[in-house]
């Protein structure tokens, strides 16, 4: 036999994650905490998203900050000041878990595990890259990836 408290402990629990904001079937990578460093925000915004560190490890944003002067690419070299401070936030905000030897999150496996499309899908001129979270994620820059 049920007891008389059960219901409304269950009501409780269920109002506390409503108000926690976080959906109960979300993956940890669906909601992560935006960006709030403003070093990170210029400097890493001016050519693509900033990407909120929950989404790497802290080996994968050490090794990132190590190679600026290959970024992908391109060269993305920091005075030293700002790139303390951008690498200290980083893997200070790091995920707790992921590949460090991935340097993009792109190749994480919950990321390839949450974008199992079709080729095609990368090629839209909305797109592009895989690297273009709010192409699909209104709110990406706001660490919330739960809408697609």
């Amino acid at each position: 036999m049920r007891s008389p408290a059960m219901p409304r402990r269950l009501a409780a629990a269920t109002v506390l994650l409503l108000l926690s904001g976080a959906p109960a079937s979300a993956n940890e990578f669906e909601r992560v905490p935006p960006v709030t460093n403003d070093a990170t925000r210029k400097e890493c915004g001016e050519c693509h998203m900033a990407f909120q560190p929950g989404l790497l490890p802290a080996g994968s944003w050490t090794r990132i900050m190590d190679g600026l002067d290959d970024h992908f690419g391109e060269k993305a070299s920091l005075p030293p000041g700002p790139a303390a401070e951008i690498r200290a936030y980083l893997t200070g905000n790091a995920a707790g878990r992921g590949d460090s030897a991935l340097l993009r999150i792109t190749e994480q496996r919950w990321w390839l595990r949450e974008h199992r499309f079709r080729p095609e899908v990368w090629l839209r001129k909305e797109v592009l890259s895989k690297a273009n979270c709010e192409a699909c994620h209104r709110d990406a820059s706001r660490g919330v990836y739960d809408e697609d």
